[in-house]
């Protein structure tokens, strides 16, 4: 697999008519060389891979990497990357422009003996199909997060804080095999459930409360996210029809992902059912994102989601109704692409639970 990326890569190289690319960026450096570490650098030429890292990393880097050379710098990085630029005799670099901080990009500009040419996206466009371990890695990250979910289904109940659930799941998330969290744990009680991003707490989960957890883990590098609205107690009508209509929305987009569509349409099914009943106002994020080594890339599933869905990507379905000073919805599956529609990673119920 790791061969097969870095050829790619390379007749990218070549398309674009530079000599080699710079690779900083945790997701794109390990994607492209097999190492899980940190603080590396990595140069790849048409015909010569270099690893570069320093002392903390260099036996992890020498059992990981393949196919480049290994190396360990001393000094000022700067000064030894513009050395191997000029033993390659690279006059053209490519370097990751989203990724890169002005300072850095200054302190490259005035020491690289080379040209500095933004590499408009060349590993993330790699990056957007899955290969078969990718998705293994993905699906067993969605299978952990619907294993905690099913384990903090029988912890939560009223009188706890949100921040008591949110630890609960980050230990369980960890406990099934996760190295860590795909992000920060969304959990959002009562009135709090309208925001879409309400991390958790002190405050105290409550009778007649929603309750949304937003969260995921990382599992060999490669994350899942996914989202379930529940109820404390018995569900008012209001709540009812809230939650209804974002499942059916949600069910929709479901069935409108498919090879050959762009995020965009796909949103605008989901969207479309939720201002026909009349809560479009309160439907103010996109549908959905990519999902891999970081938990939003490409493509988007948003009204600006114009790159066409193919075979092998990861996005989520996650439509939600946010109603300030009442509560708020939001239902979400982690969804592989397949060459007839799509595949639904997220196994935990989505019929309204109550406790």
């Amino acid at each position: 697999m790791l061969q097969q990326r870095i050829e790619k890569l390379r007749e990218l190289i070549k398309k674009k008519g530079i000599d080699a690319v710079l690779l900083i960026s945790n997701p794109n450096r390990n994607y492209m060389t097999g190492f899980t570490g940190d603080e590396s650098f990595a140069i790849l030429t048409l015909d010569k891979g270099i690893f570069i890292t320093d002392s903390r990393y260099t036996e992890q880097a020498q059992s990981q990497v393949e196919y480049y050379e290994v190396r360990q710098y001393k000094g000022v990085i700067a000064d030894y990357l513009n050395e191997v630029i000029d033993e390659l005799n690279i006059r053209t670099l490519g370097f990751e422009e989203d990724i890169l901080t002005f300072k850095e990009y200054s302190t490259y500009k005035a020491k690289f003996k080379c040209e500095l040419i933004p590499m408009e996206g060349m590993v993330e466009r790699l990056r957007l199909i899955k290969d078969s371990d990718e998705i293994s890695a993905i699906k067993r990250a969605a299978a952990i997060a619907d294993n905690a979910f099913a384990k903090i289904l029988q912890f939560v109940k009223p009188g706890m804080t949100e921040r008591e659930v949110g630890v609960e799941l980050e230990y369980w998330l960890k406990r099934f095999g996760g190295s860590g969290l795909s992000f920060p744990s969304i959990v959002a009680s009562g009135e709090r459930s309208s925001l879409p991003h309400g991390q958790p707490t002190e405050k105290v989960i409550k009778m007649g409360d929603f309750l949304t957890l937003d969260f995921g883990c990382i599992y060999n590098d490669y994350c899942s996210d996914m989202t379930r609205t529940i109820v404390m107690g018995n569900a008012t009508d209001k709540m009812l029809e809230i939650y209804n209509i974002v499942l059916e929305a949600q069910e929709a987009a479901l069935k409108a992902f498919k090879p050959g569509v762009t995020g965009a349409d796909v949103d605008k099914v989901a969207r479309d059912i939720i201002k026909q009943r009349g809560y479009g106002e309160y439907f103010g994020h996109g549908l959905g994102h990519g999902v891999g080594r970081q938990i939003h890339e490409e493509p988007r599933v948003s009204p600006m989601g114009n790159t066409v869905l193919e075979p092998g990507m990861v996005v989520t379905d996650e439509p939600g109704i946010y109603i300030p000073d009442f509560g708020g919805v939001r239902i979400e599956d982690l969804v592989l692409i397949t060459e007839n529609g799509c595949e639904i990673l997220s196994k935990s119920p989505k019929s309204l639970i109550t406790i």
